[in-house]
């Protein structure tokens, strides 16, 4: 069997003493957040409490600010609320938010995960671009007097996304790469559908943050190595914990001789040691992500996170009968798979080509 594994050690050599610095004082500050954590969980008069969530909000507030402050320091980090202007914020908020709350059912988990990479697809692609416009021509459904016919402008950003390649890293990614190359494919003024890269990649959960392993499974994994060179890949994962995953697919392509033009990764909350390790490690790369979380724990899981995003997206799978691709894409349903076609089609080209 023909593995690929990467220790954490590897990627913290990537960190600066800044960056270290930085990160030391984000856990300090997230560390009196969790002590107030433990008063409002344990309940009590409603003063106390009160006087507790004050104290969260300012220390979130001064989370915030420090995270500001490092993303300009390290510009290809792209957060949606240091970029955006200020009135497109709230909404943010509270698709986070809805992703985040523990009530939060399967059917409106995927629903708000489809408009975090729209909203992601909008801060990479359609914001700074040229004043250059694409039409499309749209036969309408009234034919009377005559058929209809609409005309609506679009930017033109052809140059930026029909070189791309979407690079999946299997379960959990799966989803937001089909929405992400979806967008690409109606931005197109030629209707240009991505090639597919197919990764299993895993981390092995025995261990802990400072000693995780991440294992790329090529005999596993469907992708035309060839291919990718010269590409712009992009990568869209729910969540960035750590940035193992990306880095170590990244790595392997490159020592294998790909050349990438650009590398993309598109998260809906990343942490921030995730995110300052992928633009440390990797060259001409951006991060962007719709919402930044400080701190990981012990495990390498964000706080305060949202859970596993691959099994809220894709329901779990048991240890002895794991789904595969075509099963996983099967279990989406008539309404995603109606709805994401083309990027199927693409889907099953790669994994049946590979056989």
């Amino acid at each position: 069997m023909s593995k690929v594994v990467v220790g954490a050690d590897s990627l913290d050599g990537y960190l600066t003493e800044k960056d270290l610095a930085y990160l030391d004082r984000m856990d300090g500050l997230y560390a009196r957040a969790m002590d107030s954590f433990k008063i409002l969980a344990a309940g009590g008069f409603s003063s106390a409490l009160a006087n507790e969530e004050k104290k969260v909000i300012e220390i979130y507030n001064e989370m915030g600010h420090v995270m500001q402050e490092i993303c300009k320091e390290a510009p290809g980090i792209k957060v949606y609320s240091f970029e955006t202007e200020e009135q497109s914020h709230a909404e943010a908020s509270r698709v986070i938010a809805k992703l985040r709350d523990i009530k939060t059912g399967h059917n409106e988990f995927v629903y708000y995960t489809q408009r975090a990479y729209e909203m992601l697809f909008r801060l990479a692609y359609n914001r700074n671009h040229s004043e250059n416009k694409n039409y499309l021509v749209v036969k309408t459904p009234v034919t009377a007097p005559v058929q209809n016919y609409a005309v609506h402008k679009i930017p033109d950003i052809d140059y930026k996304i029909e070189n791309s390649v979407m690079c999946v890293m299997l379960r959990g990614a799966l989803l937001p790469s089909m929405i992400m190359s979806k967008e690409i494919e109606e931005y197109s003024s030629h209707g240009y559908v991505t090639p597919f890269a197919l990764f299993k990649i895993k981390r092995d959960d025995s261990k802990k943050e400072n000693n995780m392993e991440y294992i790329l499974d090529l005999d596993k994994s469907f992708f035309n190595i060839e291919d990718m060179n010269g590409k712009d890949l992009i990568f869209a994962d729910p969540m960035n914990a750590t940035g193992g995953s990306l880095v170590t697919v990244v790595k392997y392509l490159i020592d294998n001789g790909v050349k990438p033009r650009s590398i993309s990764f598109f998260n809906v909350i990343s942490a921030l040691k995730g995110a300052l390790r992928v633009v440390r490690a990797l060259e001409n790369c951006t991060v962007y992500t719709l919402w930044m979380d400080p701190v990981l724990n012990s495990s390498a899981y964000i706080m305060p996170g949202l859970g596993d995003a691959g099994d809220r997206i894709n329901g779990k799978d048991t240890e002895e009968t794991p789904r595969n691709i075509i099963q996983l894409v099967a279990d989406y349903g008539s309404d995603i798979t109606g709805l994401y076609r083309s990027q199927l089609r693409k889907i099953e080209q790669i994994v049946l080509g590979s056989h």
